[in-house]
């Protein structure tokens, strides 16, 4: 019977603060930046995907570390990518771009 009574305190408890949550203004941060235009991911990619095997020098340099494997051809579609694209295209590891950026600098004079 104790168990019984606890799981619906518990049950009552979990209610409870589920209505108090819904019932509660939202809070509006002040510092809150506006809302960007729409990033077009494919619009991103695009200059990437239309050099052959410049997606897969990319990954290899991302899970080798390597970043001199990247060509000149690849290099220069990199190289045209907006930097607002970067943080969408490569969202877990947001180094990866510069490093990629600073490789192909040596490689193809701006």
């Amino acid at each position: 019977m104790e168990s019984k009574s606890r799981a619906i305190a518990s049950l009552v408890l979990v209610v409870v603060l589920s209505v108090a949550g819904l019932m509660t203004p939202p809070v509006v941060v002040a510092h809150e930046q506006p809302p960007q235009s729409p990033i077009n991911i494919e619009k991103c990619w695009s200059s990437i995907f239309n050099v052959n095997g410049c997606v897969l020098e990319l990954y290899r340099s991302v899970f080798s570390g390597k970043f001199g494997n990247v060509g000149v051809a690849c290099c220069k579609a990199f190289s045209t990518i907006d930097a607002n694209c970067w943080p969408h295209m490569f969202p877990l590891n947001p180094f990866f771009p510069p490093l990629i950026k600073d490789n192909c600098a040596h490689i193809v004079p701006e």
